[in-house]
């Protein structure tokens, strides 16, 4: 697979029982896949043994607020949660994606001297696809 610029990225977003549908106006985000360890190391090992437990996945996106976009703030605020989707280029490879069900923050930054920006967090809450 070749090298891509993320100018091609996207993140679809929604409250569970809605459509997804792209968000406005995002100029980043980011997946985190890390795998927690379990120390189990007994009496008289030479050394420190794990093994690994669950993976947890969390992310982050960020963009210019959009007044007609709703998604990012209505699905923080959706008490079941919602899903996200992101694409590093949705142009690209079918199937090069990140895919599930998450529950999430939103934050708005109004600066007096610059662009009105949104921001948010995400973790997942079920399973998830993850095809990059």
């Amino acid at each position: 697979m070749a090298r891509r610029s993320g100018r091609m990225g996207r993140v679809l977003m929604n409250p569970i029982g809605t459509q997804p549908a792209a968000v406005a106006s995002l100029d980043n985000w980011k997946l985190s896949y890390k795998t927690n360890f379990l120390d189990v190391t007994a009496f008289g090992d030479a050394n420190k043994a794990i093994v690994p437990d669950l993976a947890q996945i969390t992310g982050s996106f960020t963009g210019f607020w959009d007044d007609t976009e709703t998604k990012p703030f209505a699905t923080a605020k959706f008490a079941a949660g919602g899903y996200f989707y992101g694409y590093p280029d949705h142009t690209g490879v079918a199937g090069s994606y990140a895919y599930g069900p998450m529950y999430a923050t939103c934050d708005i930054d109004v600066p007096v001297s610059g662009p009105v920006k949104i921001s948010g967090t995400f973790e997942a809450s079920g399973n998830w696809y993850i095809g990059l």
